[in-house]
């Protein structure tokens, strides 16, 4: 297996909470986790049932923190953006690119995976 993406984004996004993880591929485990559903952040938000692009944003900023305190803000994290907005459906879109752009705002080496063809792929 090429180390060349050694960790990668996976996010996860319902109607209640938004979750996202930082996966290290040579290993298989998770480094670190963000998500609404932990009670800190869930009282700080005010997003009751449904989670918007503000509380998208707010676990991105939480992910970048924890991710600078284990010293990997610096390693590359790769991210496919394409991907993850067609799994997760166009209503999406702005949730994802909320968690992308405040992980990149606070100074992660956050790299977006774009094989730069945007149409569908069958």
């Amino acid at each position: 297996m090429s180390l060349a993406k050694r960790y990668v984004l996976r996010l996860f996004i319902s109607l209640k909470y938004v979750t996202a993880n930082v996966v290290d591929r040579q290993s298989g485990r998770i480094v670190t986790t963000a998500s609404t559903a932990e009670r800190p952040l869930r009282e700080g938000l005010e997003c009751g049932r449904a989670c918007n692009a503000k509380a998208a944003a707010a676990v991105g900023e939480v992910l970048s923190m924890r991710l600078k305190v284990d010293g990997l803000a610096r390693e590359p994290i790769h991210a496919d953006a394409a991907k993850e907005v067609a799994k997760k459906g166009f209503k999406n879109q702005t949730k994802v690119w909320a968690i992308l752009n405040a992980l990149r705002n606070h100074g992660v080496n956050l790299h977006i995976d774009d094989d730069g063809d945007h149409r569908r792929h069958v």
